[in-house]
């Protein structure tokens, strides 16, 4: 019994060891980082290879198209926000409480100076009947009861002005603040580009505008072995870089971080031919330049990225036009990186 039960943990253990190392060359080949929203859609998927989940992605895979990052996000895998998006998230969840505690703080100012309003109409009202009553010769004390009252609303007017004036200065600070966030939700923290929200809603924006619009995706070329030889660090200024030049060649239209080394370009009012040139003269900048590590100088190597380029059709959402591209750009790959493939 004791022998019977060491083969079959040894057996469990091998199977999960291949299972393990088989994530591991699934989340490599499809070029998705090792975050655990991404391993387990990958558990999921190969834990059972027969399942719904395992047809949807054969479907998407077919003929060597790589997942991306937004295939997994519509099949139901969504990967947990990361460190700065959760921070963004919490930053705005703070100005909504403090917005919505501004505004019932409106309500009670506004709902106080109603109310001492009405207590000085009534006051007024009531001395004006006295004074219309009044059969003295002047009517000197019914005059002085007024102004008395005219003093006093006077005095609340002017504090009620002073809250208005402070409640007025922290709307503005708030609102400041509101924009900042919301820009925030759609830009990368580390390159500074639009993210892949904000590429979505411009996409549909100028879908609804009927401009032509081409779709470009961009790879980094092998981006991991940078990472390895050079470190993280060294990485992230590599991306940056791309970026810089990315937005620089394709100024007047909105250059996105798609998600790790990937990027894309919304190409607007530009027919697929021109869109293609721009594009290819970033490409031959990024190819061109010699990068250099910046604490030894030391050459950092050739630095290049691939990209494919689809134009949209009527009735093309992001993701149809998306996947184009992004075959493209996989055809690049296969025929030999730091080139650009159109439809």
């Amino acid at each position: 019994m004791a022998g019977a039960r060491a083969v079959r943990a040894a057996h469990e253990s091998d199977s999960s060891r291949r299972l393990y190392d088989r994530i591991g060359d699934f989340l490599v080949d499809q070029r998705l980082d090792a975050d655990p929203g991404n391993y387990a859609f990958a558990y999921h998927l190969l834990a059972d290879p027969d399942g719904p989940l395992a047809r949807a992605v054969h479907a998407l895979t077919d003929g060597g198209v790589r997942l991306t990052q937004r295939d997994i996000e519509t099949l139901g895998c969504e990967a947990p926000p990361s460190p700065a998006n959760k921070a963004a998230k919490e930053k705005t969840d703070g100005l909504v409480a403090r917005t919505q505690m501004q505004v019932e703080g409106f309500q009670d100012m506004v709902t106080a100076m109603r109310a001492e309003t009405e207590g000085f109409g009534r006051d007024l009202a009531a001395s004006a009947e006295a004074i219309s009553r009044s059969t003295d010769a002047g009517g000197a004390p019914m005059i002085g009861e007024v102004a008395r009252l005219t003093s006093a609303m006077l005095d609340r007017v002017r504090s009620a002005e002073a809250r208005l004036e402070s409640a007025t200065r922290e709307a503005s600070d708030l609102r400041r603040e509101l924009e900042e966030a919301r820009d925030n939700a759609r830009r990368d923290p580390l390159t500074d580009l639009p993210n892949r929200r904000a590429l979505e809603e411009a996409y549909t924006a100028q879908a609804a505008a009927g401009a032509p619009i081409c779709v470009a995706v961009c790879d980094v070329d092998h981006f991991k072995s940078v990472n390895d030889r050079f470190g993280h660090a060294v990485g992230d200024r590599v991306l940056k870089a791309i970026a810089e030049a990315l937005s620089q060649t394709c100024s007047g239209h909105l250059v996105a971080r798609y998600g790790g080394e990937e990027f894309a370009v919304l190409f607007t009012g530009v027919d697929l031919g021109t869109a293609r040139n721009i594009l290819d003269a970033a490409r031959m900048k990024v190819a061109t330049k010699r990068y250099k590590l910046r604490e030894s100088d030391a050459p950092l190597g050739e630095i290049t990225f691939s990209a494919g380029i689809s134009a949209a059709l009527p009735g093309d959402g992001l993701s149809t036009v998306f996947h184009r591209a992004d075959r493209l750009l996989y055809a690049a790959k296969t025929a030999g990186r730091n080139r650009l493939h159109v439809d």
